[in-house]
């Protein structure tokens, strides 16, 4: 029944800047009206829903202010670099204190995380194959070390 994600929605400040910002992305501007904005993440497929007002003051909480673009792992492994020509800072996840991409291969994915220009959570996400023996570790691996620990597993 369910194939996907149709849309989501974040709260902003101001909405042309916001939309520069999603634009810089590369996200398809789809439409807009006097308050809310709507880019394409995959044209005719899902979109994100920009919406300008109050609630940009709620506190941050992944629940209301996060979303993950899903990249090729392959893409991830420049995602920094990218990242970095857009003027966009990376930030650290969690307890981290680095902001380079990172494997979990518990879940089987690895993120970068960054800010919009309202503190809203912004994710690049991938999937990762995962050999079985690595499906139960919780630690998460930099980019390096993991595609280290798959050249030793296949050599």
């Amino acid at each position: 029944m369910i194939k996907g994600i149709y849309e989501a929605h974040l709260p902003i400040k101001d909405l042309t800047r916001s939309m520069a910002f999603y634009e810089k992305l590369g996200l398809k501007f789809a439409w807009r009206d006097d308050e809310t904005a709507f880019f394409w993440i995959e044209e005719g497929k899902s979109w994100l829903g920009l919406w300008e007002g109050e609630e940009h003051k709620i506190s941050y909480h992944p629940s209301l202010q996060h979303i993950a673009f899903q990249v090729d792992y392959e893409d991830m492994k420049n995602s920094l670099n990218w990242l970095e020509s857009l003027d966009i800072e990376a930030v650290p996840f969690g307890s981290r204190t680095s902001v380079e991409p990172f494997v979990r291969p518990h879940q089987g994915n690895a993120s970068i995380y960054f800010k919009d220009p309202d503190g809203n959570s912004l994710e690049l996400m991938s999937f990762v194959d995962v050999p079985e023996k690595w499906k139960s570790v919780s630690d998460k691996k930099s980019i390096e070390e993991w595609d280290e620990i798959i050249a030793n597993q296949y050599p």
